[in-house]
């Protein structure tokens, strides 16, 4: 089962809530959220401003193609990112944006991928300042929730936040179109994969498509409509808390309905030590997130 949480309790560290999310991070990695401040009226602006972006012509989308880039920074053309090697490149288009580092940074200096500059479109005209606005309330919730889980693990509520002072945090519109009649077996909207993060804060348009492997290794159909938001965990957050958060693998076929989501993907700074605690091992949070993406983008891929 796929617990659904409230975050107003967790804020309020209620103990069955945080019960619930206690067994929702260590038995199947994923669930449901509601009550974050965060809109259906906001969800549904942001979910459109991408959906107009990814129905303009391709001329034009591919005026910020992160193709031409050496990082993943704006548009992703349909086949430009396989996250299964044992599957066809995925056939949705997306949309990346990232944090900004301010003027003086030291990351900047490095030329780091993580922290590339943004591609912004001219079109639609406010899909900067709606896409701007989102991503930092939806990094706000991110953390509320990563506190809840410290207190759900036994941790002092903060003892992640210093680790997200500069967030490799990734906001990306995902579309995906009709599944093509072209497509066979070894062909999805994105394959399956467990993320390489730490936290996802997902925002759908209510097209149901996403499926999660549970504990009896079903894959079990999970959906929200906007302003509720499913999570899941990620490679670095599995590593972080010596597996007491489990990173669970996921896919979507693709149906016969168009859909668009929003995953917010909450990393840590670039030189956050992930692994495991007491451990003797380092873990840079920067290195594993650059070589997992190095796999996954057709256009950093080396062969």
């Amino acid at each position: 089962m796929i617990d659904d949480l409230d975050l107003k309790k967790l804020d309020k560290r209620d103990d069955s809530e945080l019960a619930k999310l206690l067994h929702a991070v260590g038995e199947v990695g994923f669930l449901t959220v509601s009550n974050t401040g965060l809109h259906a009226d906001q969800v549904r602006s942001v979910i459109e401003m991408y959906r107009a972006f990814f129905h303009l012509p391709v001329d034009q989308k591919k005026v910020v193609d992160m193709a031409k880039t050496g990082s993943n920074r704006g548009w992703g053309a349909p086949r430009s990112e396989q996250v299964d090697p044992k599957a066809n490149p995925d056939f949705k288009e997306v949309f990346d944006c990232g944090y900004e580092l301010p003027a003086g940074n030291s990351y900047a200096k490095k030329g780091l991928s993580v922290y590339a500059p943004n591609l912004w479109p001219e079109n639609p005209a406010e899909f900067q300042n709606v896409i701007r606005v989102y991503y930092t309330d939806a990094c706000a919730v991110a953390m509320r929730v990563l506190r809840a889980i410290a207190v759900a693990l036994g941790r002092d509520e903060t003892s992640f936040d210093r680790a997200f002072d500069t967030p490799m945090a990734l906001l990306r519109g995902n579309y995906y179109p009709e599944r093509p009649t072209w497509a066979g077996d070894r062909d999805f909207g994105i394959g399956a994969h467990s993320d390489y993060g730490c936290l996802t804060l997902l925002a759908t348009d209510g097209v149901s498509g996403l499926e999660v492997r549970m504990p009896d290794d079903s894959w079990q159909p999970v959906s929200a409509t906007p302003g509720t938001f499913i999570i899941n965990f990620g490679e670095m957050l599995e590593f972080w808390t010596a597996g007491k958060v489990k990173a669970t693998e996921h896919r979507v076929v693709g149906g016969v309905q168009e859909r668009v989501s929003v995953p917010l993907f909450f990393n840590p700074s670039y030189d956050t030590n992930v692994a495991p605690p007491n451990s003797d091992k380092t873990i840079s949070a920067g290195d594993h997130l650059t070589q997992r993406y190095n796999e996954t983008y057709v256009h950093l891929q080396t062969t």
